[in-house]
């Protein structure tokens, strides 16, 4: 799902990265003001295995494969604000150390993979969660928060004038319903884990 440079014109690559830029200076202030000194290396550990995780790569159709992204883990675990924070330090190091996704993508690349993930991702997950179980609600919340981040892919490349977006969005969003299933079975199990061994650290 990482944009690469080139494929953005300039207006979607500009609007993304100022979205994203007050997203994260929001989310800054909000977890300096709210955060204790305990969740600091709770952060760096969630960051690491996000990053570790997306390493690895699982096989879906047609010889595709996809990757774990994190977000609704990051959110459920440390509240949307620290979340986004996690995501997008993980993502400007993919970016700047691995050439995995374009630094002209970058405020593009955070918003969907981020973003989505955290913010739009946690209240959803705990919007349902009033209706069905913990483990239920992460599961749904993680597959489902997967296809919308790639549906944003797909309007951002259409409106770059790169495919257009009938094609764009049947095409990301299938490929994407598929991996969604690996996203949200690892967010459940790791959020199950964090749970068990250390349940204080949960924000919320």
């Amino acid at each position: 799902m990482h944009i690469p440079d080139g494929f953005l014109n300039g207006t979607t690559a500009a609007a993304t990265a100022l979205v994203s830029a007050a997203a994260l200076g929001y989310s800054a202030h909000k977890v300096k003001k709210q955060m204790g000194d305990k969740y600091i290396p709770l952060l760096g550990v969630i960051a690491a295995f996000v990053f570790a995780a997306q390493m690895l790569n699982f096989p879906v159709a047609a010889g595709t494969s996809g990757h774990f992204v994190g977000g609704v883990l990051a959110a459920a675990l440390l509240g949307p604000e620290a979340g986004l924070l996690v995501m997008a330090s993980v993502i400007v190091v993919q970016a700047f150390i691995f050439q995995d996704g374009g630094l002209t993508a970058l405020g593009a690349n955070i918003l969907n993979m981020g973003f989505v993930g955290t913010f739009l991702g946690y209240y959803f997950y705990v919007l349902i969660k009033k209706i069905i179980n913990q483990k239920a609600a992460l599961f749904i919340s993680a597959w489902t928060m997967t296809v919308v981040a790639s549906a944003f892919c797909a309007v951002e490349l259409a409106i770059s004038g790169v495919v257009p977006l009938k094609l764009a969005l049947p095409a990301m969003a299938g490929v994407h319903a598929l991996i969604g299933l690996g996203e949200a079975v690892i967010t459940v199990a790791a959020f199950a884990f964090v749970k068990r061994l250390r349940p204080d650290l949960i924000k919320g």
